[in-house]
């Protein structure tokens, strides 16, 4: 226990990064200077499915040092993830899929090249759309993140049929991309045999052994360095194929070669969430008493790599009912593989879950928040402090009841809940001279302040001012650490830490190792953060406009380690919320079977102008027996409940029942 009077873990200390991102001094992928610089362009398939049989290139092109295709490109290692195996095979998959890489001395000169080349394509018939009754659809033995598909208890149909009570509806919810500012982006580099990446990613210890797979190396003589990352949102967890094509290039022209993707490609070669039709049944006892739920999801693939987003699982833990059922059936399509986004599975099945417990509610005659507390113990005091907070108490249960002018206001509610865990990982921490400690860890700092928060631990453990913490982090050479995601990552890192720095004091000398991976696996299965949201919106009766007038989040999540960047978190996840009930989704066109609005003037996020007033707050008590800082994660329980809550928010106002997101102007009117 620190002997210091002011702790630094709890204080809202700012990023320690910050003055460097706001002066242009933090480098990120794309900025680190290198001698003799070539620039990757990829071309991507016209085509949604089909064979390419060759690649023709105009000899005349200046500056252009190689076009890569499956002709002629080097060979590469199996891994468990085919996108991978780039240039491996004839075959297209996807539209978008890479097919081709230029080579320039100039970015320009590889955008022009790429432009030019032609492909000769047999092209084949394609299949995109997801359908719930779609022929081939089946049931997969596991979902994200590697759990059964299918779980149940009791007879959930029996009694269904014998429920006083029953709702049974369908939400649907469109493919969503992540669209972190900064693009998935890669400067590659050999030294004789060993390869450096300079690379946006979430994960840089895991891309380093899943490059190595690739090009068959040990991962020790892979060396990835991912200082600084404008942000993921789960899109940069494991290696996208912009990595392995920047380290062919530079294999096979002897140069570094620099690979920023533009936008449009980021909907289609780095994942996306899927889509979601989700059929879900409750029942209940006349006097609000939950007896059964059944929560059928289906959700799509594609034919390269099975990824099935976890939609019901979530049902499995929010209300505790006798009779209980959750499934999942996936489609594999001629599309690109979805992969991890912002609370995968969580945040789709929390807008069917909570939605239809709010229909439930309005036809018992309750009030949205008694249900919930008298169905989920768990939630109550979150439920009851962020309901006083809020202002719940007095609302009219009645919907269209509220009007000013043209405006139409109504309120609404729902829970949040996400898994508390912790995965392996490992620091390192030395004495330096003048009372100062380094403390190393393969981290990533995605923005969320994870820099901050790992010196905020280490200094108190060591009794130390923070400035004395000089912290290292983003570099594959240093201990191995777990994904920035799920979550977990302070938890995981603040453990190792945390244990490094208690062995440095205990045994004494210059330096200490802590590898927590035996402790998390005696770790306790089934511990969750909790949270309730609460929206107000005003709907327009002449346009259909949504405006969320207050949006307001409760959470109980732990000890919270860094009141600034808490806030942050959970202000982030709820406004990426409002995207996905109000603003988010990607449009499919079935005849190209690509997406059409692949950019950010019509793939449309919130902005300012749309976030009105929002706050958040939390209970801040340490939770014994999970990690040795008492804390759970925060950076995505945020998103999860959020949007629910801003639909129920939309019935009340007006009485329509959006269930086909997002809830668009039109859909109203």
């Amino acid at each position: 226990m620190t002997s210091m009077l002011t702790r630094a873990v709890g204080a809202p200390l700012p990023r320690l990064e910050g003055p460097a991102k706001v002066s242009g001094a933090a480098r990120y992928a794309a900025e680190y200077p290198q001698d003799r610089m070539a620039y990757g362009w990829i071309v991507q398939s016209p085509v949604a499915r089909g064979r390419l049989d060759a690649v023709l290139t105009d000899p005349a092109e200046e500056d252009v040092l190689v076009v890569l295709w499956h002709g002629n490109a080097p060979h590469l290692e199996q891994t468990d993830d085919p996108e991978l195996a780039v240039f491996q095979s004839d075959r297209i998959g996807y539209r978008g899929q890479p097919v081709a890489l230029v080579v320039a001395t100039s970015l320009e000169a590889a955008r022009r090249a790429a432009q030019v080349i032609h492909l000769d394509i047999a092209a084949e018939e394609h299949d995109v759309e997801l359908r719930a009754d779609h022929p081939d659809r089946y049931t997969p033995e596991s979902v994200v993140p590697d759990v059964p598909a299918v779980s149940g208890t009791g007879d959930a149909e029996t009694a269904l049929a014998s429920a006083a009570v029953t709702v049974d509806v369908t939400y649907v919810t469109p493919p969503l991309h992540n669209n972190p500012m900064e693009p998935h982006a890669t400067i590659a580099r050999w030294d004789g045999q060993d390869l450096i990446l300079y690379d946006s990613n979430q994960h840089p210890s895991g891309i380093a052994e899943t490059l190595g797979t690739v090009f068959g190396l040990p991962a020790e003589r892979v060396h990835v360095v991912t200082e600084h990352v404008g942000g993921g949102f789960g899109s940069k967890g494991s290696a996208r194929p912009n990595a392995v094509l920047a380290a062919l290039g530079s294999w096979v022209t002897g140069r570094p070669v620099q690979m920023a993707l533009p936008r449009q490609a980021m909907f289609s070669m780095v994942g996306h969430r899927a889509p979601t039709v989700q059929h879900i049944r409750i029942g209940a006892s006349q006097d609000g008493v939950l007896t059964a739920i059944d929560h059928q999801t289906h959700t799509q693939s594609s034919r390269l790599f099975e990824f099935v987003e976890s939609a019901s699982v979530v049902t499995r833990d929010v209300y505790p009912v006798p009779h209980l059922r959750t499934g999942h059936q996936v489609v594999r399509l001629d599309m690109p593989t979805p992969r991890w986004m912002r609370a995968p599975g969580e945040a789709p099945g929390m807008i069917a879950l909570e939605c239809a417990m709010d229909e439930l509610a309005e036809r018992l005659g309750a009030d949205p928040l008694d249900l919930r507390l008298r169905n989920a113990p768990r939630h109550e005091r979150v439920l009851r402090a962020g309901a006083e907070r809020f202002g719940w108490s007095g609302r009219d249960p009645r919907p269209r009841r509220r009007r000013s002018g043209e405006w139409w206001t109504g309120t609404g509610m729902a829970l949040a809940t996400y898994p508390a865990t912790a995965m392996p990982s490992t620091a390192r921490v030395r004495a330096l001279a003048d009372d100062e400690y380094e403390v190393a860890i393969a981290a990533t700092d995605l923005g969320t302040g994870a820099r901050t928060i790992l010196a905020q631990i280490a200094a108190d453990e060591l009794d130390v001012p923070v400035g004395r913490i000089h912290i290292r982090i983003g570099d594959s050479t240093l201990p191995r650490a777990s994904v920035a995601g799920g979550s977990s990552g302070s938890a995981s890192w603040g453990w190792a830490v945390t244990g490094a720095c208690r062995e440095l004091r205990s045994r004494g000398g210059r330096e200490a190792v802590f590898d927590t991976t035996e402790l998390v696996r005696e770790q306790k299965e089934g511990q969750h953060a909790c949270g309730a949201h609460f929206a107000e919106v005003r709907v327009s009766a002449v346009t259909g406009e949504i405006r969320v007038s207050r949006l307001f989040g409760m959470y109980d999540a732990g000890r919270i380690l860094n009141p600034r960047t808490a806030r942050a978190q959970f202000l982030g996840g709820m406004i990426m919320g409002m995207g996905m009930a109000l603003h988010e989704e990607s449009v499919l066109d079935p005849a190209q079977g690509t997406w059409v609005n692949h950019d950010l003037a019509e793939y449309h996020i919130p902005t300012h102008a749309d976030v009105e007033w929002i706050d958040a707050a939390w209970l801040d008590e340490p939770e014994t027996g999970l990690n040795p800082m008492g804390s759970k994660g925060i950076g995505e329980i945020g998103i999860v409940g959020s949007p629910a809550a801003i639909l129920n928010a939309v019935h009340h106002a007006t009485g329509v029942r959006i269930r086909d997101l997002p809830a668009r102007l039109d859909k109203l009117l």
